[in-house]
């Protein structure tokens, strides 16, 4: 016969000063994160006769959404005024490719310098790490050289390739990381069972990989998404993304300042990877507590 075991101790508080204290630290950090996204919104469903007031705080008197299809369809992003709807395509042209190859094949190096290592393999692995702390700016001039002789400047060919060269040094660390943790009994097993390369990679890891599947997407995407630099420079002026459209619209020199359009110009630029964050979030978690920064 078992007893019962009886916790020993005085019973804790359900309120403490440490956990108020962390209440509070978590309500400022929170609140000194929404407030710029809250400004942005509440901006801009006003029109301009309650922006010149100067009240930045308060909620719009008469609520429009005028400045957001203004923003849309209409706002001038240079010398046209088709708003920033093109950038919105154009952005997930970029994006998407441009999340899957490095993704791809950013697992299929990790894959293969955690259990397929060959002569030279830290090398090559140092030598990708080492590129990831070279500041891109250095890069910019001959790129544009080299995409220039092979004709791919100014293209949206040109462009994937740029992100997808850029981040692989991410996504390979990332998946190194995450196979690292796997047990070698597991890989061991596999190749007794007659498995090769592509077999293993395919139906042994790749099945468990998810997690760290989605911790790259998500790093990759909103990366390509929120690019500025190499979208300017690389893509052409058909496949301009949207952050280019929004800075042409929030910096242009010509007429009227419309805050309230330059406000909902940049929540539309914001909202994808938001909605890709949010949608996912507990996977990103997940994938970072299974070893996705682990080594």
């Amino acid at each position: 016969m078992t007893t019962a075991i009886t916790p020993d101790g005085p019973k804790p508080r359900k309120i403490s000063p440490s956990r108020i204290a962390i209440y509070v630290f978590l309500g400022i950090s929170a609140a000194f994160f929404l407030m710029p996204v809250y400004v942005m919104i509440i901006t801009s469903l006003k029109p301009m006769s309650e922006i010149r007031t100067g009240n930045l705080f308060a909620l719009p008197k008469a609520a429009t959404f005028a400045p957001w299809v203004k923003a849309w369809s209409d706002a001038c992003t240079g010398r046209v005024c088709n708003g920033i709807s093109p950038g919105f395509v154009n952005s997930f042209k970029i994006a998407i490719p441009g999340t899957i190859f490095p993704v791809m094949i950013g697992a299929i190096n990790g894959y293969a310098l955690s259990f397929w290592r060959f002569r030279g393999a830290t090398l090559v692995f140092s030598i990708l790490m080492i590129s990831t702390f070279v500041p891109l700016q250095v890069f910019i001039f001959p790129l544009v050289r080299m995409l220039n002789a092979v004709g791919l400047f100014g293209t949206l060919t040109g462009i994937i390739l740029i992100h997808t060269g850029f981040t692989l040094p991410l996504t390979t660390l990332l998946f190194r990381n995450f196979y690292a943790a796997v047990p070698e009994e597991m890989f061991s097993a596999a190749r007794v069972d007659g498995g090769g390369f592509w077999s293993i990679f395919f139906y042994v890891l790749l099945p468990i990989s998810t997690p760290i599947i989605i911790v790259a997407v998500i790093l990759q995407f909103t990366g390509s998404w929120n690019d500025y630099l190499f979208g300017l420079i690389f893509a052409g002026r058909e496949n301009l993304p949207m952050t280019v459209q929004l800075n042409s619209i929030v910096t242009s020199q010509y007429g009227e300042k419309e805050y309230n359009v330059n406000m909902a110009a940049t929540m539309l630029a914001a909202i994808v990877p938001l909605i890709v964050y949010f949608a996912s979030g507990r996977w990103f978690v997940r994938g970072i507590s299974d070893g996705a920064l682990k080594g």
